[in-house]
């Protein structure tokens, strides 16, 4: 079961095919973040903020049993194409962190039950919603691998 948990951290942290976020998010250039190129729907900011959102929205029904989550689908994305400045990107990267930190912290707990199903759910376990933020994760960490291409932003 412990290799599980540290497989469970590595694919958390962004470990195997694809660039992980700091590579792909946190390097990106300030000035080019609401630039969303012909034909993509969002922005840098607009997936950072949903990947953020609903990483927290994980994070919160795992341990939080009078969590209610965001209106779908606007609750998951922001207002604004934008930030409202530096300090709103630079917050949005820590909160970022600090929640993923907390859900490789549950994923190392011995006391965490992997397999057992959320009290408060409907059936979903740890595992299960360990994964989901990872997939999520991946997924729209594809979309910023792209738009970095597109606008000719290095990774």
């Amino acid at each position: 079961m412990q290799e599980l948990r540290k497989q469970l951290v590595y694919v958390l942290s962004g470990g195997g095919a694809h660039l992980g976020f700091e590579a792909l998010v946190a390097e990106f250039p300030f000035s080019r973040l609401g630039l969303a190129p012909e034909g993509l729907a969002h922005t840098v900011w607009e997936l950072t903020w949903h990947i953020t959102i609903v990483q927290w929205d994980i994070l919160e029904f795992i341990r939080n049993p009078r969590h209610v989550s965001p209106s779908f689908p606007d609750g998951y994305w922001p207002e604004a194409v934008v930030p409202d400045g530096e300090g709103a990107w630079s917050g949005l990267l820590e909160r970022y962190r600090g929640d993923l930190a907390a859900l490789k912290h549950l994923a190392m707990n011995k006391d965490s039950e992997l397999l057992a199903p959320v009290p408060y759910g409907s059936g979903q376990s740890l595992l299960r919603e360990l994964l989901l933020a990872a997939d999520h994760t991946a997924y729209h960490l594809g979309q910023v691998a792209d738009i970095r291409r597109l606008l000719g932003v290095p990774a």
